[in-house]
């Protein structure tokens, strides 16, 4: 990077980190370090809301995945405005009228002690983990820019954003999420506007829109039901529908953002406005990763995104990458001259001849496979512990191909995207081992310094757990699916607890707990038989908690 890229990108992440040490002042307990002392309005209740769940592996690896699967992720986020109505109208009321501190609190008033701690313990079990993978994300940018080793980065990414959540809580996340949303948010209009800016002269947005059209990366709707399809139309409303109810209605995560409102409409406008926008910002970010796809259809494409580890690979067996290399760029004369022949058929009368497009289509295959080569190769020869380059394909562009200042600016909003969301994810961590495991447990009375010095001190900890926990990231592949592979393992369950808690109303503390231990063990196994998608896990959990809560309600009403 230049020395200008250099200086946007520090002066950036020290401006977050001094605004939120700022914020972040006048902490005298829990109730303003875990609450914000109650009196956000709406529009930081949403942008906190949408920075708790854009994190950097949205805007890093989402990108990467339209260009490799796709824009049919989408559809993972079709049912998360009926999920927003639904919090809305019954979670919503309930968390604001008891004025809790997290979510498993009223788990306690609705079944009993034990319950409330194995709920929390589910949650602090997959938020821990999740995060953890949330830091490794960003640390990607900084072993490839700077060739550092990747566990070193993971320790600086976790640790600078420590700094302002350790001292200012739930305000300083509130704040600081603001702030860097609108910067994220910005930087990504005008990354998409260069991808286009950048194509060959001649050709527009209209005719990248179309080659990559033709060759299935704008598959937006798949209709055809598959257990075993990730990303269809049916298990993105059904099965998104149930995550997106446990991830916001239980995920303590996103509980602790709304419940930091001044009241419940606030609380609501905030949850609603998400389920309105949401949709179309993914929409947005992937098809940003489309328009890389029909990019590099007329650019020269790397053969390996990875510039790290395919220079090392270059380096230590240059004669056997300069076959590969020499046969991927013969390959990809034809591909972009078959793009071109592709783009001149828009806006004719004539259809694009099957042949063409089936031409296309095969020798992307053959790219593919070569692509798939130097992947095997890399790591079998130990040039990267990461096994997957998706995460890199944005990262690469910015690299290489925006000017001097934006992309120190991108970079930086890498940071901030991951900020954003583990920042809020260890301040829920450190609300629920705090309040619904220590405390819970403690006859020792404390006053309000002793309890601020144990939230952060449990803050401190969780963040060094997540660090612990991002030094294995690097063998989960597509970053954006494990964070939502690890999260379904364990919402369904959850969310199960609370439907039960909310509509069954004779069911007891007993019932639903072993309810709970058994759904757990079976959706892990199911997960382990690779039969289904795992977005079908949320609704399985759900309905398992459910029917196994009601078989107990009969056979004590036999008895």
């Amino acid at each position: 990077m230049s020395t200008l890229d250099w200086i946007i990108l520090f002066a950036t992440l020290a401006g977050i980190i001094a605004y939120g040490v700022y914020k972040g002042r006048g902490q005298h307990g829990s109730d303003t370090y875990l609450l914000a002392g109650k009196n956000m309005p709406w529009y930081v209740v949403l942008l906190g809301i949408m920075a708790t769940q854009a994190s950097a592996i949205t805007f890093l690896s989402a990108p990467g995945q339209a260009y490799t699967d796709g824009m049919r992720f989408v559809q993972y986020y079709f049912g998360l405005p009926i999920a927003m109505v639904v919090i809305s109208i019954t979670f919503i009321p309930i968390f604001q009228r008891l004025n809790v501190y997290t979510a498993y609190e009223y788990l306690e008033t609705r079944f009993d002690r034990k319950t409330r701690l194995l709920t929390s313990v589910l949650f602090l079990l997959s938020r821990g983990l999740s995060t953890g993978i949330s830091i490794y994300a960003p640390s990607i940018i900084l072993s490839s820019i700077m060739g550092w080793n990747i566990y070193f980065t993971n320790i600086i990414t976790g640790g600078l954003l420590i700094i302002y959540t350790y001292t200012g809580g739930a305000k300083a996340v509130a704040h600081t999420q603001k702030l860097q949303f609108l910067i994220i948010l910005g930087a990504m209009l005008i990354a998409g506007y260069l991808v286009v800016d950048e194509l060959p002269n001649g050709i527009g947005l209209g005719d990248a829109l179309y080659v990559a059209g033709k060759s299935g990366k704008l598959n937006v709707i798949t209709t055809e039901f598959n257990w075993k399809d990730r990303y269809n139309i049916w298990s993105g409303v059904i099965g998104g529908f149930f995550l997106a109810l446990s991830y916001f209605g239980t995920d303590q995560s996103q509980v602790g953002r709304y419940i930091t409102a001044k009241d419940t409409t606030e609380s609501r406008l905030g949850l609603l406005m998400n389920g309105l926008v949401k949709v179309p910002m993914q929409f947005a970010i992937l098809l940003l990763g489309a328009l890389l796809f029909a990019f590099y259809c007329y650019q020269p494409a790397p053969v390996y995104f990875n510039d790290a580890a395919y220079e090392k690979y270059k380096n230590a067996r240059p004669q056997e990458v300069a076959e590969i290399q020499t046969q991927y760029d013969s390959l990809h004369a034809i591909h972009m001259q078959s793009a071109n022949n592709i783009a001149g058929y828009r806006g004719s009368s004539q259809t694009v001849p099957d042949a063409l497009v089936q031409t296309f289509k095969a020798n992307q295959k053959q790219l593919d496979a070569l692509h798939d080569t130097v992947k095997k190769r890399i790591v079998t020869y130990g040039y990267s512990s990461d096994n997957n380059d998706t995460n890199y394909i944005f990262l690469y562009f910015v690299k290489h191909n925006l000017p001097k200042g934006l992309v120190g600016l991108l970079f930086a909003v890498i940071f901030l995207a991951s900020w954003g969301s583990i920042s809020a994810a260890l301040n829920s961590l450190a609300s629920s081992s705090l309040m619904d495991i220590q405390l819970l447990n403690s006859k020792k009375e404390i006053d309000e310094k002793q309890e601020l010095r144990l939230c952060r001190l449990h803050t401190l900890g969780w963040g060094i757990f997540c660090i612990a926990v991002a030094m294995f990231a690097t063998r989960m592949g597509s970053l954006i699916e494990a964070v939502n592979i690890l999260g379904s393992l364990f919402y369904g369950t959850i969310l199960g607890i609370f439907l039960v808690a909310f509509y069954i109303k004779r069911v007891n503390g007993t019932g639903v707990f072993f309810a709970a231990i058994i759904t757990e063990a079976i959706v892990v196994l199911i997960y382990n038989m690779d039969v289904i998608s795992f977005l079908w896990l949320n609704v399985i959990g759900a309905l398992l908690v459910v029917f196994i809560s009601l078989l107990t309600l009969i056979k004590r009403t036999a008895n």
